[in-house]
């Protein structure tokens, strides 16, 4: 998807330079764009999609809570799936990963997202947070790594372009203008 994304954008600079040379018009001068750097700082906003678990909680920390992690594994070692959750100290400073490794659905290929086949891990994670409002968040990026597999919000550059990805699995991944509407699964 991304290299699509970055075609279709590419194209639409060249048109509408085409357009504006063709017009008589003057060609713009390209500066440096917000894009050329990583955020220090991302919005995550709850959706009814990919991100229904994301807020403040009960103590004022802030959280993203998914099942749909996963390490797709190698050719020697199996696919994993996890119900995770992200937490950060209310200034958006990264704090911890609680994680729970659940069974993957059986029909699931192993680079794939998908829910988790059980629902307690979800559960006991949002009991814990105790009386949590679902709200955007702004929080710093982070990787952490456990038992050799990267959790985070990671950024990373391709093509130019910066985005910020939730690891394992690289499901959903953030761009700029980092506000939480721009996202691609």
């Amino acid at each position: 998807m991304r290299s699509s994304l970055t075609t279709v954008r590419s194209l639409g600079v060249l048109a509408v330079l085409l357009t504006m040379t063709s017009c008589g018009g003057m060609v713009p001068t390209v500066t440096k764009s917000a894009t050329e750097s990583a955020p220090a700082r991302i919005t995550i906003r709850p959706d009814d999609y990919h991100v229904p678990y994301t807020g403040k909680a009960g103590d004022g920390r802030l959280f993203f809570l998914s099942d749909e992690l996963f390490d797709g594994g190698s050719t020697t070692r199996e696919a994993k799936q996890f119900v995770a959750l992200f937490l950060w100290k209310a200034d958006g400073s990264f704090d911890s990963v609680e994680l729970s490794e659940v069974k993957r659905r059986a029909n699931l290929p192993p680079q794939q997202a998908g829910h988790a086949t059980d629902d307690a891990p979800l559960h006991t994670f949002l009991e814990q947070l105790g009386d949590y409002e679902l709200e955007p968040i702004r929080v710093a990026p982070f990787s952490h790594t456990v038992d050799g597999i990267v959790f985070g919000f990671v950024p990373q550059e391709y093509d130019g372009m910066w985005s910020v990805n939730i690891q394992p699995g690289d499901f959903i991944a953030y761009y700029a203008p980092w506000d939480g509407y721009e996202y691609d699964t």
